[in-house]
């Protein structure tokens, strides 16, 4: 009777067992996706807290402002307008324009602003010319000039001299003018803050055009063995209407059998350029140097 109840429980485990597999297969199956859903949770955290922290990103300082004066350079002529002509198309015009590339170069290493009147074979009219710097608030021009004679490989300066004085002012007449009804009168001299005519824009600059050409001339001297030691006034017409230290600098000369002469004088002439610049108007100590 015994040995008949041990084998009826027996068939009985037997029984249960496949239904056993089923249920314990069938919770394991629903237990996976919750399990796997938590994967990516841990991967994102840290692991055992060692993961370094990523550096926070941070802008680049600005520049410092730019304080200093924008030198305006002009390659004189162009176009059709030649300037002076030498043997084997030996033309200004084009010796002009290659020194003044360089002395741009030369400057903007130095941090400084530059801007050219022209960058291609056209022709402003001096007035144009004019127009670029005296659209800057502090500027410095400089003209480039070839000169048709002189001794090869000297250079001279010159700032725009004023030869016919303003009238004196009258002490009567601002009263004078008061007491009319007609338009007062300007009795006083001409100034920076002045309105003027065009072609009297640099008298107020004459001084500082001077101070700077005196400057370049001696480092010219220096440079261009033969040059004169003193720098010249005269009647510019290109500079005339500059509100703002304006010289001419004038390379001799295009009489020369081979154009390679003068443009290797680029170099130098710009290196002597930006010294001077360096001695009227250093950037400051915020400028780039």
């Amino acid at each position: 009777m015994l040995f008949a109840v041990r084998n009826l429980v027996f068939l009985i485990g037997l029984l249960l067992l496949p239904i056993a597999n089923v249920s314990t297969a069938s919770q394991q199956s629903q237990a996976a996706p919750a399990s796997q859903a938590a994967l990516p949770a841990q991967s994102a955290s840290p692991s055992n807290g060692n993961t370094p922290p990523q550096p926070l990103q941070q802008s680049a300082p600005a520049p410092p402002p730019y304080n200093g004066p924008t030198i305006v350079i002009n390659p004189a002529h162009g176009g059709t307008d030649s300037g002076a002509r030498g043997q084997d198309g030996i033309v200004e015009k084009d010796i002009v324009l290659q020194f003044a590339r360089v002395a741009r170069a030369e400057l903007v290493r130095q941090g400084y602003k530059v801007v050219l009147t022209r960058d291609d074979d056209s022709n402003p009219s001096y007035d144009d010319r004019a127009a670029v710097a005296n659209g800057y608030r502090d500027a410095i021009f400089v003209s480039l000039h070839i000169a048709s004679t002189g001794a090869p490989g000297t250079v001279r300066v010159y700032y725009y001299q004023f030869w016919k004085q303003l009238p004196p002012a009258s002490p009567t007449a601002n009263s004078d003018a008061t007491a009319s009804s007609g338009p007062v009168m300007l009795t006083t001299p001409l100034s920076a803050t002045t309105l003027v005519p065009w072609n009297e824009a640099q008298r107020a600059y004459q001084g500082a055009s001077q101070q700077l050409a005196n400057q370049l001339q001696a480092q010219m001297a220096s440079a261009f063995s033969g040059s004169p030691q003193m720098c010249a006034g005269v009647e510019v017409r290109g500079l005339r209407s500059v509100a703002s230290p304006a010289v001419a600098i004038e390379v001799s000369s295009v009489a020369v059998n081979d154009a390679k002469s003068l443009t290797v004088l680029a170099g130098p002439l710009a290196a002597a350029i930006g010294k001077s610049m360096q001695s009227f108007r250093p950037l400051n100590a915020t400028g780039v140097k």
